[in-house]
C-alpha cells in the first residue's frame, strides 16, 4: 500500500527526515520539492552548526532531541562529543543545577562540575573565570546536509522522489481541502502537502491562506583561524555571554546571539546559491569576540577566518510549528524546527499524519495554538524578536517593547485602579495579585527563585477567600458555544453529556486512540445548546474538525467575560442580586442557570476552582463593567476582595484540582489523570499529591522526584498552601509509590527537598464547604 499522495516542500533536514519517516511507514507516494539545488539547498540546514542539546525545560522538546540523537547515531550522522555549559556567575550556576534537574526528569543523564573538572573536559578553558558547568555526555554534533542526504537516500530507495530547482508558485485547494501544488512548469496533485520550507514558510502559507507565525532572524557565526581546537572537544555553551562553540578541526566555530536583533525580510535575501547566508556585520560581533577570548584564551591569538549572518526561523514563543492547518485540511506544517529537534519532529508529524495522533504530546508545538491576535504580523515580529533576545535575558536598545494589553477583559480598568500586577498568558492580561491588598503582618520567607514572580500579598488573598469572599477574573478561560445533539459532544468526551438541561459535566475530550485532548466542562443550557469551557484554540479546532453538518461550534471567548465569586459569604452576596434561586437545595453543585444579576444577563455555573462555595458567572463583554461594579458594590458589607492567579493556584492545589497543560497532557490517559474511574485497571503512573517540609523552598515545576536515590518522576506544579501550612506539589509517580505516607525527595537547585505522599484533597476532604 503506497498511502496517500504527499508533496513535501523543502528538502532541508526536516523535509528529508519527514520523507524518511513517512516512507518507513509504507507511504511511498512522496515527492519532495525544493527551490534550490540538492542536497545543499541553500536554506538554514546548509549553514546550521549542527549542535544537539537535549536538556530542555520542555519534556516534549527534550524527547524530540533525544530521538534525533538516537536516529542520527544509527545513521552514522552523529558525533557524540558531549556538551559543556559553563557558568560565570552564581545565578547562572544555580540555573545549571536546575537544568540538571530537567535532565533527571526527562531521562537525559548529566553532571554538574566544578571549574577544575570543566577544565579537564575542555582544557582550553580559563577555569578562573567560571563557577562551574553542566556536562551532558550524550549531546553532540550532526552534519545537517549529510544527515539530510542520508535520509533522502533511504526515502528514495522506498519510492520517494526528490526534485531540486522547483520553486512552488501556487498551492491548490478545493472546498477547504488542499489538492496539490504547482511550480512554474509543473503541477503536482496531492492529497497532503507539508510545508518544511523553514524561513520561506510564511510565504508558502500565504499561498495557502494559512498564517505561518514565524519571523526569519539572522544570527552570527564565525570560523576562526587555528586555535588549538580538536574534534573530540565537547560543544561548549556560554549563556552568560550568549555564545556557543564547536570545533572544526583545530579551529573554532563560534555562534553569537549577543547582538542587536536582526529580523530579515525575504526580499532582502541574496539571490545566489546561499540565500540564507547574509553578509557578516563585524561591528556587532566585537563584544562577542572579546567575551570568547576571556573564556578561551587561545582565541586571543586567533583571528576570524570566515563569518556570516545565518538566517533561521523564530516563533513568538520559541516552539516549533507542527500540525495540520485549521483553515485548510490536508495542508501540514513542520516549521521553525532546529537541527536539534529535526528527526524527532519529523517522526511526530509522520505519526500524526499516518495514525491520527503523535505518540508524544505536542500541544506546545501545535500550529493552531495561537489566538487570532497572536497571528498578527506585528505581534509575531515583536514577540519573536524578544523571544530570540530573551533566550538568556539579554536586552538591547533596539529590542521592541513588550507586547502587552493585546487581550484585556472588560474588568481591566477596575483591576488597574486596584493595583493589579499583571502577568500575560496567550495574550491575556491576568492579575497575579493586587498591590492594594495588604501583605500579611509576618510574611513567610521564600527562596529567591520561587519569589521572583511572587508576592506575599498572595497569602492575604488566599486566606480572605477562605474566610470571606473573593472575586477572580475568569475571562481568559476559553468559552465555546455548541449547538447540536448531545451525541456529538458525548462521542468526543470521556463522559456522557446527555444529562438534564441545567447540568454541568466535568470531563475531557478524547482523541480516537483514547488519549486526552484536554479537560473541559460542558454545561447543557437547552435541548441542543451547550457551553463548553475549554483550553484555548486547540479545543475549538478539535470540535470544529469533528462537527458534522448541522452542528455549530462558536468560540465566544472574546465576546464574553466572567468572574469566579468564591468564599463562605458568596451566597449572601449573590442572593439579593439575582432572580435565580441560589439556595443549596435549588442550585446544587455542577448545575447551571441563566438569569439576571442586577440588570446584567448572566450564566451562573455552580463550580469552584478553589474549593469554596460560589459560582462562575459569565455575561457578554458589553455588560462586563456593570457586572464587576454590581458585585463590588454589593460586596462591601461582606468584605469582598479582588484576588489574583497566585492565590488561585494555591487554593486549587489544596483542593486537588488539576489543570490541563501543566498537570495533564495528551499522553496521560483519563484513568491516570483521575477523570474517569479506573475500574480494574491499575495505571503505571499516578498524578500524586506531595506535601513538602516547610523550609521556605517552593518548587517551580518540572523538578525531578527521587526515591531511593533514583529519579522516578517529575513535578508538574507547586504552590504554598496557606490553609494547610506547607508547600504542595503535584508529581507524576509510579503507582507503587503513590501511596499516602511514602517519602520521596524533590531535586531543587542542587538540593533535595523532603516530601511525603498525601491523601487528597488536603483541604475540605468531605466537600462540606462546597455543598453548603
Amino acid at each position: 500500500m503506497s498511502g496517500p499522495t504527499v508533496v513535501i516542500i523543502g528538502a532541508g533536514i526536516v523535509g528529508c527526515a519527514l520523507a524518511d519517516e513517512l516512507t518507513g511507514r509504507g507511504w511511498t507516494d512522496v515527492t519532495v520539492l525544493d527551490q534550490g539545488p540538492l542536497p545543499e539547498t541553500g536554506g538554514s540546514s546548509s549553514h546550521a552548526p549542527g549542535l544537539v542539546f537535549q536538556t530542555e525545560p520542555s519534556r516534549t522538546m527534550s524527547r524530540l532531541a533525544r530521538y534525533t540523537v538516537e536516529k542520527y547515531a544509527g545513521l552514522g550522522c552523529f558525533a557524540p562529543v558531549g556538551s559543556l555549559e559553563v557558568a560565570t556567575t552564581p545565578a547562572r550556576f544555580a540555573e545549571l543545577h536546575r537544568r540538571f534537574g530537567f535532565g533527571q526528569s526527562w531521562g537525559v543523564p548529566s553532571s554538574v562540575l566544578d571549574p577544575a573538572a570543566c577544565a579537564t573536559l575542555f582544557p582550553l578553558l580559563d577555569k578562573s573565570v567560571i563557577v562551574g558547568g553542566l556536562h551532558v555526555p550524550s549531546d553532540g554534533l550532526v552534519p545537517p546536509v549529510r544527515a539530510a542526504e542520508v535520509q533522502a537516500a533511504r526515502a528514495t530507495s522506498r519510492g520517494a522522489r526528490f526534485l531540486g530547482h522547483r520553486a512552488v508558485t501556487r498551492i491548490a485547494s478545493r472546498s477547504g481541502r488542499v489538492t496539490g501544488v504547482a511550480t512554474a512548469d509543473e503541477e503536482f496533485p496531492a492529497d497532503l502537502v507539508v510545508s518544511c520550507a523553514g524561513l520561506w514558510g510564511p510565504a508558502l502559507g500565504a499561498m495557502a491562506g494559512v498564517p505561518i507565525p514565524l519571523l526569519p532572524m539572522a544570527h552570527q557565526y564565525v570560523r576562526t583561524t587555528a586555535a588549538g581546537a580538536s574534534d573530540d572537544l565537547p560543544i561548549l555553551r556560554h549563556q552568560d555571554r550568549d555564545l556557543y562553540f564547536r570545533a572544526h578541526g583545530d579551529r573554532f566555530g563560534i555562534g553569537s546571539h549577543r547582538h542587536e536583533p536582526m529580523p530579515v525580510d525575504l526580499a532582502d535575501l541574496p539571490g545566489d546559491a546561499h540565500p540564507s547566508k547574509l553578509p557578516f556585520t563585524p561591528d556587532t560581533f566585537r563584544q562577542s569576540w572579546a567575551a570568547a577570548g576571556e573564556l578561551i584564551p587561545a582565541l586571543r591569538g586567533a583571528t576570524v577566518e570566515d563569518a556570516f549572518n545565518g538566517v533561521l526561523s523564530v516563533t513568538a514563543d520559541g516552539f516549533p510549528l507542527l500540525g495540520e492547518a485549521a483553515s485548510l485540511r490536508g495542508f501540514w506544517v513542520a516549521e521553525a524546527v532546529r537541527v536539534t529537534h529535526s528527526a524527532g519532529a519529523a517522526k511526530a508529524v509522520a505519526e500524526w499524519m499516518a495514525d491520527g495522533r503523535p505518540a508524544i504530546d505536542l500541544h506546545e508545538c501545535d500550529l493552531n495554538r495561537f489566538d487570532a491576535a497572536q497571528l498578527a504580523p506585528d505581534y509575531v515580529r515583536r514577540r519573536a524578536i524578544r523571544t530570540f533576545a530573551e533566550t538568556d535575558g539579554i536586552r538591547h536598545p533596539a529590542d521592541p517593547p513588550p507586547v502587552r494589553n493585546v487581550r484585556v477583559s472588560p474588568f481591566h480598568p477596575r483591576q488597574a485602579e486596584m493595583g493589579a500586577v499583571f502577568g500575560e498568558a496567550a495574550g491575556w492580561e491576568r492579575p497575579l495579585w493586587y498591590a492594594t491588598n495588604p501583605p500579611p503582618e509576618a510574611p513567610r520567607p521564600r527562596d529567591e527563585w520561587s519569589a521572583r514572580h511572587w508576592s506575599p500579598i498572595a497569602e492575604t488573598e488566599a486566606r480572605l477567600t477562605r474566610r470571606r469572599v473573593a472575586l477572580y477574573d475568569l475571562t481568559p478561560l476559553t468559552r465555546i458555544d455548541v449547538t447540536g445533539p448531545p451525541s456529538f459532544l458525548s462521542g468526543l468526551a470521556a463522559a456522557d453529556v446527555d444529562r438534564p438541561v441545567g447540568t454541568v459535566v466535568y470531563t475531557c475530550l478524547l482523541d480516537p486512540a483514547g488519549g486526552i485532548r484536554g479537560d473541559v466542562t460542558v454545561a447543557r443550557l437547552g435541548e441542543d445548546r451547550f457551553r463548553v469551557g475549554g483550553n484555548g484554540p486547540l479545543d475549538v479546532d478539535w470540535l470544529r474538525r469533528h462537527a458534522p453538518p448541522g452542528v455549530s461550534v462558536r468560540d465566544v471567548t472574546g465576546g464574553t467575560c466572567g468572574v469566579g465569586l468564591w468564599g463562605p459569604a458568596a451566597r449572601e452576596l449573590v442572593a439579593p442580586l439575582t432572580d435565580v434561586d441560589v439556595s443549596a437545595e435549588a442550585f446544587r453543585y455542577y448545575r447551571a442557570r441563566e438569569g439576571y444579576l442586577g440588570t446584567v444577563p448572566v450564566l451562573l455555573l455552580r463550580l469552584s476552582g478553589v474549593g469554596e462555595l460560589g459560582w462562575e458567572i459569565y455575561t457578554e463583554a458589553q455588560y462586563g463593567l456593570r457586572l464587576w461594579d454590581t458585585l463590588w458594590e454589593a460586596g462591601r458589607e461582606h468584605g469582598l476582595i479582588a484576588a489574583g492567579r497566585l492565590a488561585f493556584d494555591s487554593l486549587r492545589l489544596e483542593k486537588g484540582y488539576r489543570t490541563w497543560g501543566r498537570d495533564m497532557t495528551t499522553e496521560d490517559g483519563p484513568d491516570q489523570a483521575g477523570l474517569r474511574p479506573a475500574g480494574e485497571r491499575v495505571p503505571d503512573r499516578r498524578l500524586t499529591c506531595l506535601v513538602l517540609a516547610d523550609t521556605g523552598d517552593v518548587p517551580l515545576g518540572r523538578e525531578p522526584v527521587y526515591a531511593g536515590g533514583f529519579p522516578v518522576g517529575h513535578v508538574t506544579g507547586a504552590a504554598y498552601g496557606w490553609s494547610v501550612g506547607a508547600p504542595i506539589a503535584y508529581a507524576w509517580l509510579p503507582s507503587v509509590l503513590a501511596v499516602p505516607g511514602t517519602q520521596v525527595e524533590i531535586g531543587y537547585f542542587g538540593r533535595l527537598l523532603l516530601a511525603t505522599v498525601a491523601a487528597e484533597p488536603l483541604f475540605d476532604p468531605k466537600n462540606e464547604r462546597l455543598r453548603r
